[in-house]
């Protein structure tokens, strides 16, 4: 190990009661057969098997609370998103994770410090090491803290190309028995070869939304983002209230 084990924990904000299992979550099966010629509790594998189940009850359970608006299907994909080996890769390269880890002269060589499965598999040990060794709340600390905190998975998605929010509305609406939106084009501005259109959206009396763009189909999308945005806001706003009660 190249690194000093106190460093990590000062990182973490934990200091490990039991040493040993934080020795462990960072113990590549490389480096437990190389010892020894045996790997299993040697290794991170079942810490890491542990830590996935710990990492994705963490994310469903802030992602419901946080999104109270939104379906299945959309939590499905921003908890996919949260719990995916290229995110877990991206939090243990800002803890340098990889200056801890304990390899065999195969991996080292290899340049198994910067592997993303490594890392990310390392990633999920060192949650379940926490959680043997200060319970769940030490656990869902961490995990809100580098996984969940610094990535705001609303706004990767509101910027990628193939967000269909008219979809997505529509699954909003279905989840919250609500009628389905409706679009309407209520204007038409400019010449013929750069018109500018502008849609109207409803969803029940309540949530109504318009919006201009340079074809009808632009414009009814904008709409229902900004529908989705609105639905947001009134959850955040209910739960504020439920806290404050």
């Amino acid at each position: 190990m190249s690194a000093d084990l106190a460093g990590l924990e000062r990182s973490l904000g934990h200091t490990f009661h039991d040493r040993e299992l934080l020795g462990r979550a960072l113990t590549h099966k490389s480096r437990a057969y190389e010892k020894a010629g045996v790997g299993g509790s040697t290794d991170n594998e079942r810490l890491e098997f542990l830590g996935d189940a710990i990492l994705g009850f963490a994310v469903s359970e802030c992602l419901v609370r946080r999104f109270v608006a939104y379906p299945e299907g959309r939590l499905s994909k921003l908890k996919a998103r949260l719990v995916s080996a290229a995110h877990l890769h991206e939090v243990a390269q800002s803890l340098q994770l990889g200056d801890y880890l304990l390899l065999g002269r195969g991996e080292e060589l290899s340049g198994g410090r910067t592997k993303k499965a490594l890392l990310s598999d390392a990633l999920e040990a060192l949650i379940a090491a926490l959680y043997l060794d200060a319970g769940l709340q030490a656990a869902c600390r961490f995990i809100n803290t580098y996984v969940i905190e610094p990535y705001d998975p609303l706004e990767e998605m509101e910027t990628t190309a193939s967000t269909d929010h008219k979809s997505a509305l529509q699954e909003v609406a279905q989840s919250l028995q609500l009628p389905p939106p409706r679009y309407t084009v209520v204007a038409e501005e400019g010449p013929e070869h750069t018109k500018t259109f502008t849609v109207e959206v409803r969803m029940g009396k309540d949530w109504i939304s318009q919006a201009q763009g340079l074809s009808k189909k632009s414009a009814g999308q904008k709409a229902a983002q900004q529908i989705l945005a609105q639905l947001s806001e009134a959850g955040s706003e209910s739960r504020e209230v439920n806290h404050e009660k």
